[in-house]
C-alpha cells in the first residue's frame, strides 16, 4: 500500500485503485465500493470452497451487491502481496487473512475507465496455492 515511515516519502501504491477498493472492502463500511463501479460494471469473483467446487458471483451491480451480502463482514483482511498497474489495468495478488492468519491467496484484474471508475473485475481465490 504505502510507505509510511518517516524517513522516506509516501510512495504510491502500484494498482492504487484495486488497494483502495481491498481497504473499504476491508472496512466496516464495505457497500463504499458500489459507489466507485462504472455504469457499465461487470465482474467475475470465482473463489473455492474445497474438493474442487467453487462459487462465482458473476454479472453487474446486482452480482457485486450480492457478493457483499453473502460476506462474512469483518472476518477476513485482504493483503497486498505485488500489484502492478498498466495503462487502465491492474493486477493484484494478495493473501485472505481470517483472525491475522493466512487462509487464501487471491489475484484480482481490474480495468478502471477515463472517469475513475471500475468498469471490469475479475477477482479468482483458493486456499490450495500459497505465494509466501
Amino acid at each position: 500500500m504505502t510507505d509510511t515511515s518517516t524517513d522516506a516519502a509516501p510512495v504510491a501504491a502500484p494498482a492504487p485503485f484495486l488497494t483502495a477498493w481491498f481497504e473499504i472492502l476491508d472496512s466496516d463500511e464495505p457497500n463504499r465500493i458500489l459507489d466507485l463501479i462504472s455504469d457499465d460494471f461487470s465482474l467475475s469473483i470465482l473463489f473455492s470452497t474445497g474438493d474442487g467446487k467453487a462459487t462465482d458471483f458473476a454479472g453487474d451491480r446486482a452480482a457485486l451487491v450480492g457478493y457483499l451480502e453473502q460476506r462474512e463482514r469483518g472476518t477476513r483482511t485482504h493483503h497486498l502481496l505485488s500489484a502492478t498497474t498498466l495503462g487502465q489495468d491492474e493486477l493484484f495478488l494478495g493473501e485472505v487473512r481470517r483472525g491475522g492468519v493466512p487462509e487464501a491467496s487471491f489475484v484480482a484484474a481490474g480495468r478502471v475507465n477515463e472517469n475513475g471508475r471500475l468498469q471490469r473485475l475479475l477477482i479468482g481465490r483458493s486456499s490450495e496455492i500459497r505465494f509466501d
